[in-house]
This record gives structure tokens, C-alpha cells and sequence, in this order.
């Protein structure tokens, strides 16, 4: 099986410039099927840790990179949307989040909130023993008691050591989303309506805040407030990388 694939036929979610080179690395087996960007890219043509793939794996058989709290072993191994990438040594940590046109990007976070990650329920069905699986929107399944109340279109929060949820947030207007695909994906507010459409339509989703803007059901997830001040750290963090810049030009 090759390891490569053309630029030009990279899903749209791939943060990579498709006309500077023919080919890019192909994503290997793993979550998120095939909108998953393998980690080497985010390495190489990303954050510039790293110059080619055999740097990223050395980088990756060193232990030094974490996903989701675990060790990766494979510098193909596709990392997606809510993903937290982390890089203890460098004392540095990021959420995976969708951009303007759907692109994904790295948020950067603190230590804390690189504790956890936020998964979209996109399917629950009971297994043998009587417990619940829920399946989420990267291909991970959860197994939770029966009877606790979670539904599709909710979204959870795993501890990233424990694998345990400790958090809940319900799909329901009201709810704080952010659109993850279309012309809004990155675009964060409270839901206003839900409108239900008869047939097989999709269902639209009337969301409010600064940028206002009206989607289809599938492309909001639910997230908490920490996702807001994700942004306020971005600011920060450019902030300061400019600062540096002005005092190395002194």
C-alpha cells in the first residue's frame, strides 16, 4: 500500500498548501477515517518541529509526543477534530479545532485543560451485560451504565487518564456549539431553535451571538465555555511571540 497521496486530493480539513509540492504523507489506519491529518504533517508543515518524516519518527519512538494523553507510536497515525496534542517536554499543549472553512487548526491550551478531551455522541446502542456504548464522532466507543441519560448529538468529556467521563453537555437550545463544518465552521454561539424538518432533510439549527448564523444539525457540536477562552490563550500566545519578535529586532 503506498504512503503517499496527492496534494490536490486532500480532504478540505487538511491544514497543508496543496500546489508547493505533488505529494503529501497518506494517514494511516486509526480515528477519524479520512478526514484524519496524519501527526507528521502537523510536526512537519504545521508547527515546524520537525524537517521529514524521519525526524517525526524519531520524535514519535522517543515518547515525546502525546495524544490524547498517550504515547503515539506511528508518525501516520491521523489526528483530528478535538484531539489534544501534547508536548510535555516543550511544555507546550493543543487542541485540535476547526478554522474558517473548515480547516483544522491547533489551539493552543494549558496543562489543565490538556487533562481532558470533548467527544460528539454520534450513535448509542446497548451491549451484551447491559450497559450502553456510545459511539463518538472520531470512531472511539465509551461503555456507561444503561441508564444514564446521554443521547446523540450530546457531547461528552473523557479524562485522558482515567478514560472515565466527567462531563456532560446536552444538545438543546440554549446549548453553547460551535460549527465544525460549511461556511461557519469555528463560528462559536448559544443555540436559538432547533427546527425539526419532516422527511429525510437535515434538521437546521438557528445559532446567536456576534456572528450569528443558521447550519444543518450535523455540523454543531455542543462544547463548554473552556473552548471560548481557548481563544483569549491564542491571543496571548501571538501577543507574546510578537513581543519576542520586537525585542529580537531592537
Amino acid at each position: 500500500m503506498t504512503r503517499h497521496q496527492k496534494r490536490l486530493a486532500v480532504p478540505n480539513s487538511w491544514p497543508v498548501e496543496r500546489k508547493t509540492d505533488t505529494f503529501t504523507v497518506k494517514a494511516g489506519a486509526g480515528p477519524h477515517g479520512e478526514e484524519g491529518v496524519p501527526l507528521v504533517v502537523l510536526l512537519r508543515d504545521v508547527l515546524g518541529y520537525v524537517d521529514s518524516t524521519k525526524e517525526a519518527r524519531y520524535a514519535v519512538n522517543t515518547d515525546s509526543v502525546l495524544v490524547n494523553g498517550d504515547a503515539v507510536s506511528d508518525e501516520q497515525r491521523p489526528i483530528g477534530m478535538f484531539d489534544i496534542l501534547a508536548f510535555p517536554v516543550r511544555g507546550e499543549y493543543f487542541r485540535v479545532f476547526p478554522d474558517e472553512g473548515g480547516r483544522l487548526a491547533l489551539t493552543p491550551i494549558d496543562e489543565e485543560s490538556a487533562g481532558s478531551r470533548l467527544g460528539k455522541i454520534v450513535n448509542k446502542t446497548v451491549v451484551s451485560g447491559g450497559d450502553a456504548q456510545l459511539t463518538l464522532h472520531d470512531g472511539t466507543n465509551v461503555r456507561v451504565d444503561v441508564d444514564t441519560e446521554y443521547d446523540t448529538k450530546d457531547s461528552i468529556v473523557i479524562d485522558n487518564e482515567s478514560k472515565e467521563v466527567v462531563a456532560h453537555f446536552e444538545y438543546e437550545e440554549g446549548a453553547l456549539v460551535t460549527a465544525v463544518a460549511g461556511q461557519h465552521a469555528g463560528s462559536i454561539g448559544e443555540i436559538e431553535t432547533i427546527d425539526v424538518t419532516l422527511g429525510s432533510g437535515s434538521n437546521t439549527v438557528v445559532v446567536g451571538g456576534e456572528d450569528g448564523y443558521e447550519t444543518v444539525e450535523e455540523y454543531v457540536v455542543v462544547i463548554d465555555e473552556n473552548f471560548t477562552d481557548d481563544e483569549d490563550a491564542a491571543d496571548v500566545a501571538a501577543d507574546s511571540d510578537a513581543e519576542e519578535a520586537g525585542e529580537s529586532d531592537e
